[in-house]
């Protein structure tokens, strides 16, 4: 079996957790692969090296990645692409979608055994209508629409299906997968939605009035977005914290549930609940 581990380099934990992880994985029968940048890091072989990311991944079984929730999120896309099973081991604070914890990797060798179960979440496509283009984005846990300056604000209008529905003076919308909702969206304010769920949320950042709420959508739902931008403003849209694209008065945002699906495993048989519990209680040390 091949089994990708994707690392934070910039952690020195989460590198000498991979090193481990890579023992681990050879002294039971599997073979450990990994991005050709990681190989001055590591002092374990043997180990394959990939290129390319995406080589990577659909040459591989399995995927583990070792750092916190953003070396999952990045990893996430590539794995949903390939249609590869992922497990994420925490080594940063919280690690609210990782499933074990760097000083549980002992119980990695039931990814061999089979003694795991998979949980499919959702993914949104993200597509930006500009006048001479249009060009899809892939979120794990949410995308933005806000305004470019701290000092405004900006008035931005919501369509289900294509009918109007909501104008919103606000910093922004902020669209989340039930993935999701336990990161930006619950400190918007946002409400806890058990991952499983087949749902899109949507959740105003500050809005400039006393009745403005989240409000979630049925899956299948197709939300499309325009903004009307102050002179001499901006307005962004940002995908998982990752990728930043400039919106204009022209530009339409429509918000979608992926064909795609994220197949993540989970060895811990803690259930959601139990979970969050546990890492919103370390977030308040």
């Amino acid at each position: 079996m091949k089994i990708a581990v994707i690392i934070n380099l910039t952690k020195p934990k989460a590198v000498s957790c991979a090193d481990s992880i890579c023992e681990l994985l050879v002294k039971n029968g599997a073979e450990p692969c990994a991005l050709s940048e990681c190989k001055p890091y590591l002092s374990f072989e043997p180990i394959s090296y990939f290129d390319d990311i995406n080589s990577l991944f659909s040459s591989c079984d399995l995927a583990i990645t070792v750092g916190g929730d953003g070396t999952i999120i990045h990893a996430a896309k590539y794995a949903a692409c390939a249609d590869t099973p992922l497990i994420g081991v925490n080594v940063g604070r919280l690690g609210f979608a990782a499933d074990l914890e760097a000083e549980e990797i002992g119980l990695l060798t039931r990814l061999l055994s089979g003694e795991y179960t998979t949980e499919n979440r959702i993914l949104l496509d993200i597509e930006v209508q500009k006048k001479d283009e249009s060009k899809h984005y892939l979120a794990v846990n949410d995308a933005v629409i806000a305004h470019g300056q701290l000092s405004k604000i900006v008035d931005l209008t919501l369509s289900l299906n294509g009918e109007e529905i909501s104008k919103y003076r606000s910093d922004g919308l902020l669209f989340s997968t039930p993935t999701g909702s336990t990161a930006y969206s619950l400190s918007a304010g946002g409400p806890i939605i058990s991952p499983q769920m087949d749902c899109i949320l949507m959740t105003p950042v500050c809005p400039h009035s006393l009745f403005s709420r989240s409000v979630l959508f049925e899956g299948d739902s197709c939300l499309t977005v325009s903004a009307s931008i102050p002179q001499n403003c901006s307005c962004v849209l940002t995908v998982d914290g990752e990728v930043n694209i400039d919106i204009d008065e022209d530009d339409r945002v429509i918000i979608r549930k992926s064909e795609r699906r994220l197949k993540l495993i989970s060895i811990n048989k803690l259930n959601f609940y139990r979970r969050l519990n546990r890492k919103l209680r370390e977030r308040e040390i």
